[in-house]
């Protein structure tokens, strides 16, 4: 299986990223060909090693790294990656794509 994992820092307005986020780029990224599964952190994120400018998590599910690429070259996946920009800079999120193994 292959994940995306996205996290977000703390936005400059936090009721602009929860509106835009919940009501635009969820339900857009919610339609990328082969989602198998899109979850989101519920309340607080804890660090244990420090980290004190986590604001939000999201995990993407795909069958492979393949299917995942093709799934960000489509219309939808396109215009993901524009809508992410509205709110939220490259500054402010960090992108990680990666196989997983259950262990």
């Amino acid at each position: 299986m292959a994940k995306m994992t996205v996290i977000y820092t703390t936005p400059k307005d936090k009721e602009f990223f929860e509106k835009h986020y919940f009501e635009v780029h969820v339900p857009l990224a919610k339609q990328l060909p082969g989602l198998l599964k899109y979850e989101i952190n519920n309340g607080p994120i804890i660090s244990l090693t420090g980290h004190n400018d986590v604001y939000r998590v999201a995990n993407l599910y795909f069958n492979s790294l393949d299917e995942m690429m093709e799934s960000f070259k489509s219309d939808i996946g396109q215009q993901c990656a524009v809508d992410r920009m509205i709110f939220a800079s490259d500054d402010e999120v960090q992108i990680y794509v990666y196989d997983s193994i259950n262990t």
